[in-house]
């Protein structure tokens, strides 16, 4: 992973309720991997005291970064972590 790919994550995720959002999707993930339950926005609305056009945003700059990817499922927007990318990074600390 070069510095410029690695500057435009960490650039990301600097914004704190970017930062939320992802800690958001990361532990719905978790939660309903065991249940085959995915993460939808709606659900990430509920949780955040943030509107749905700053979520919207928050949600293209994280996949610019591919640090997420997402789907339309019906109406909802569903959301999941990129697992390659997040192996990068962990590359790039654990160095």
């Amino acid at each position: 992973m070069d510095s410029k790919e690695l500057a435009k994550i960490f650039k990301a995720l600097s914004n704190e309720n970017r930062l939320e959002i992802y800690k958001e999707i990361a532990k719905q993930e978790d939660i309903d991997f065991e249940q085959k339950c995915e993460c939808s926005i709606s659900e990430i609305l509920s949780c955040l005291k943030i509107g749905a056009p700053t979520i919207s945003h928050h949600l293209k700059e994280l996949t610019n970064a591919n640090l997420i990817t997402t789907e339309k499922n019906g109406k909802f927007l569903i959301a999941h972590i990129n697992k390659e990318t997040l192996e990068k990074i962990r590359g790039f600390i654990d160095l």
